[in-house]
């Protein structure tokens, strides 16, 4: 019991939780794109799926990073954490990006596949991967200094 005392408070005191959720976004982002090209350059419905799957992950596990961030940054940094305000504003791009892609693709599943929509479709995965390539850099200033 002891142990599991320990952990708790090392998992909701000692360690931020944003470190926690933080590699749930940029994982999956590169996961989507990765897969995205793949469908792209195989013509393969499975792996356009994989990456409409992984966004869609992506945009609820950037929800759970942002608000950890938030509730971190009050916490540990009093609100003046490093970059905060432009982490705030492209963690909220990358929520909505990935969202409405994720709900369109919802409402038409051929995104990929027409040509009046496939360049867009895919554009916004390569937006959402570089975004959240780009948080991530930032929190790494956090961390480790530019």
């Amino acid at each position: 019991m002891e142990f599991l005392n320990r952990l708790f408070y090392a998992l909701t005191v000692t360690h931020p939780f944003h470190s926690l959720t933080v590699h749930f976004p940029i994982a999956l982002t590169g996961a989507a794109l990765l897969f995205i090209l793949l469908a792209l350059g195989r013509r393969s419905e499975s792996l356009e799926h994989a990456a409409f799957y992984n966004l869609a992950l992506a945009s609820v596990s950037t929800l759970v990073a942002g608000l950890a961030g938030l509730r971190d940054n009050a916490l540990r940094y009093d609100g003046a954490a490093p970059n905060v305000h432009l982490k705030i504003a492209l963690a909220s791009a990358l929520l909505i990006l990935a969202a409405v892609t994720t709900a369109a693709r919802w409402r038409a599943r051929d995104l990929l596949w027409k040509p009046s929509t496939r360049a867009l479709y895919a554009m916004a995965f390569v937006l959402c991967f570089a975004l959240a390539a780009t948080l991530g850099f930032l929190g790494g200033v956090i961390l480790y200094g530019f």
